[in-house]
């Protein structure tokens, strides 16, 4: 495994952000670990995360692209911080923009922040996870209503590896719907393959009793 996934996933452990114990996902299932990018809270935390996004977003899909778009509410940080590390690494200034829960109909008007959309745009999606597809449909009716923009790819931190709707891997299956790439910075896979039966910080985060719990979800839930 290359060293910057290792670091990578250290660093959502440090940053409280991937737990192991019993949660209950948006999509209803029950769940031995959890990722919530919303503990990302300080500033370098937020300056680390960036970079791991822009890296990993121009490793898959280059800088040839115009705008970073976080679903709300998550993503709206992490398009904030990724284009901003964009610019510092690459040179290359990406417009970041997101959406709003609701229409303000006051001020700045519409349904998006920063920047606006248009036509032609080549737009890269950017989440925290994405487990069943369930995000996806609500954030492609919002892009294609606002313009007619080339939707690049999508870009997460962590791949669960889990079914979407169908038996096929949640990304999988986005990629063959909507015709989009798809990539993650580490996969589920590869944090049990770091995690495993080893020490860090003091504490075995993934032992065998852990590790039976994950492998019964993935009997469950896993993509084939």
């Amino acid at each position: 495994m290359e060293q910057y996934k290792k670091e990578f996933i250290e660093f959502m452990v440090d940053s409280n952000v991937l737990k192991f114990g019993e949660f209950t996902l948006k999509s209803g299932r029950k769940s031995p670990f959890f990722m919530n990018a919303g503990a990302y809270v300080t500033g370098s935390q937020l300056r680390k995360l960036g970079e791991y996004y822009a890296k990993a977003i121009y490793d898959n899909y280059g800088a040839d692209f115009d705008v970073l778009f976080g679903p709300a509410y998550k993503g709206i940080p992490l398009s904030v911080a990724t284009a901003m590390a964009f610019s510092g690494l690459y040179n290359k200034e990406i417009r970041y923009c997101s959406n709003r829960k609701e229409v303000k109909d006051h001020g700045d008007v519409g349904i998006l922040l920063g920047s606006d959309l248009n036509d032609g745009d080549r737009v890269v999606i950017i989440e925290d996870v994405t487990t069943s597809g369930k995000s996806i449909e609500e954030t492609f009716p919002i892009l294609r209503e606002q313009a007619n923009v080339d939707v690049v790819g999508l870009m997460v931190s962590l791949n669960r590896q889990e079914r979407g709707k169908t038996q096929q891997n949640a990304l999988a299956e986005i990629r063959e719907i909507y015709g989009i790439e798809t990539g993650a910075i580490v996969t589920m896979e590869e944090v049990v393959e770091h995690l495993y039966n080893k020490t860090y910080n003091g504490r075995v985060l993934i032992d065998d009793k852990m590790k039976e719990a994950i492998d019964a979800y993935y009997a469950q839930y896993g993509a084939k």
